[in-house]
């Protein structure tokens, strides 16, 4: 005798609302995202934990959090849901165009250097695609903020995350007001660093970075002092540009204002290297068509990025 087999109505229904929600902490955010009414939106959670039995979230005037409940939930639910969508996109095959929002956290000097010389031509191939940048320089965690990807310096990714280099290695040059290195002369050896206002870098982590050089090939980590503390590069440039004193950067948000001499070079010889620039993601069986067909565009412009195509996958 056969047995009876059923599923219930409605088992997956709110899921992806669920999922929204959990990553932007807000019902009106996750609302805009899936282009529905915040009460719509609120109504369908209210259907979903009823089913459940349990609450999901817990809501004050001014934020919105996860329960217990809606963690555990969460933790299963959301490896879950994205292997739906993976097998959605593999039925309906290559041939399907990509859709959708990708959203991409990148550090702020990687948008005028690497995105914005594609982002034009990207809208064009593919008009169906919302591309939102989140530039900041903070080590996201791309799942629980519900980033599709992000692009760093290769020496801050992960080692279970698949990166796609953007640029070939390059150097990081340290650079000065030519006006300043008059007033106050221009190191020859790394120790000479000690007696000039060096721009520092204070990390994601709170900590203040030390200058890297390197000697024969050997590193050295230098702790440098000045009058300024920053947190990215655009504004460490924009403090040497002013005369504040000496910046380290990387060379290729450096080098127009090197050539047009706004900014000097100073112990190029000692200059440290970093891997390059990638795009990383989580790399779950399949890439998404919406972050394949981003990765395809970059790779076939790279020569207009200064890179060269090649990627680490």
């Amino acid at each position: 005798m056969k047995q009876a087999y059923t599923v219930a109505r409605g088992t997956l229904e709110g899921v992806e609302a669920f999922l929204r929600v959990a990553a932007r902490r807000s019902f009106r955010q996750a609302a805009d995202d899936l282009g529905i009414t915040p009460s719509a939106i609120s109504q369908t959670i209210r259907g979903l934990e009823a089913r459940l039995g349990v609450a999901l979230f817990t809501r004050t005037t001014r934020s919105v959090g996860l329960t217990e409940a809606g963690e555990r939930f969460l933790q299963h639910a959301r490896p879950a849901f994205e292997e739906i969508l993976v097998a959605g996109d593999a039925a309906r095959g290559l041939a399907q165009r990509p859709s959708g929002l990708l959203r991409l956290a990148v550090p702020r000097a990687a948008v005028p250097l690497l995105l914005q010389p594609v982002l034009a031509s990207f809208a064009q191939a593919y008009p169906d695609v919302v591309v939102e940048i989140v530039a900041s320089e903070e080590l996201v965690d791309l799942a629980r903020d519900a980033f599709d990807a992000g692009i760093r310096l290769g020496e801050f990714i992960a080692a279970d995350m698949v990166a796609v280099r953007l640029t070939p290695s390059f150097r990081y040059a340290i650079v000065a007001q030519p006006a300043y290195l008059d007033r106050h002369g221009r190191p020859v050896a790394p120790e000479d660093l000690q007696r000039h206002a060096c721009v520092r870098m204070r990390r994601a982590s709170g900590v203040v970075a030390p200058w890297r050089v390197e000697d024969g090939g050997r590193p050295i980590d230098l702790a440098v002092n000045g009058p300024l503390v920053v947190n990215d590069f655009p504004t460490m440039l924009g403090a040497a540009l002013g005369g504040v004193g000496l910046a380290q950067v990387p060379e290729p948000i450096a080098a127009e204002d090197m050539r047009e001499g706004r900014l000097e070079e100073v112990l190029s010889s000692y200059a440290s290297k970093s891997p390059g620039v990638f795009l990383y993601h989580s790399g779950r069986r399949q890439v998404l068509p919406k972050l394949r067909a981003f990765i395809e565009h970059v790779r076939d412009r790279s020569a207009d990025l200064g890179g060269n195509g090649n990627n680490s996958e």
